[in-house]
């Protein structure tokens, strides 16, 4: 059976081709998330609220210390979420209890131009009010993404991410030696795509090997068959390579 939040499990394919999965977080976890640093916020401010009042107030005045609070809550609400996003965690004490974090769409950390631009832009997201404008842009968007998600490339996502899973796959294509002399990087550079390929959408694979054709000497599938058989060949210990009998009309990859 399929973990819980498995409808929220949504794939990213990087520059590389290689694909991730991010598991994004809905309205209502983030909601409650939301409750609860606001919550936090508001016992700060009584707090510190407090200690101004017996504090400093008797110090330096009513008036500066009101123009004190007021700085303090401007900070507060503005750079409270860019300061625990852009953070380590990639989270503030709300989303961190709510088990959520704030990642780039990438699967990488948020960097801090990134925290300030789509926590700068929550009171876009506040209209009306209450966050009907941010709430309705995540119900139409596949990641729940608010304006301030899409402006700056972040998604909130699960911070257990799922268990990666290696794919067991079997080749099918004959070993043979490569048609010329490879040197050491350019044979880990051919077992490296071997080790990868299988993560691959048929399209990558063929135009990756399409730029070894100078050393596979065919064009499409039969350049692939033909690149995966030299990285086979090259698996071998050297005193057991050989070449056995091809495989004919089996896939080329298979789990």
């Amino acid at each position: 059976m399929a973990a819980a939040r498995a409808d929220t499990l949504q794939s990213v394919e990087l520059a590389d081709g290689v694909e991730i999965q991010l598991r994004v977080a809905g309205p209502a976890v983030r909601s409650m998330a939301y409750t609860m640093d606001l919550l936090l916020r508001i016992v700060i401010y009584i707090v510190v609220g407090l200690a101004a009042v017996f504090l400093l107030m008797s110090a330096i005045g009513a008036e500066l210390t009101g123009g004190l609070m007021m700085i303090f809550v401007f900070l507060m609400e503005w750079f409270y979420n860019v300061f625990f996003e852009a953070g380590p965690r990639g989270a503030t004490p709300g989303q961190r209890r709510m088990g959520l974090r704030v990642m780039s769409v990438t699967g990488g950390p948020v960097s801090l131009a990134q925290a300030v631009m789509r926590n700068f832009l929550r009171v876009v997201d506040f209209m009306p009010a209450f966050y009907l404008a941010g709430i309705v842009c995540m119900l139409f968007t596949k990641r729940f993404q608010r304006l301030g998600d899409l402006v700056a490339d972040t998604v909130v996502t699960y911070a257990d991410p799922p268990p990666a899973s290696t794919p067991n796959v079997e080749v099918r294509a004959q070993r043979r030696a490569p048609s010329q002399v490879l040197t050491r990087e350019e044979q880990a550079a051919l077992l490296q795509f071997m080790e990868r390929a299988p993560l691959w959408a048929d399209e990558r694979r063929i135009e990756l090997a399409t730029l070894a054709e100078p050393l596979t000497q065919a064009p499409g599938m039969e350049g692939l068959r033909n690149l995966c058989g030299m990285a086979l060949w090259l698996q071998e210990p050297e005193d057991k390579r050989g070449t056995p009998p091809p495989l004919k009309g089996a896939p080329l990859f298979r789990s």
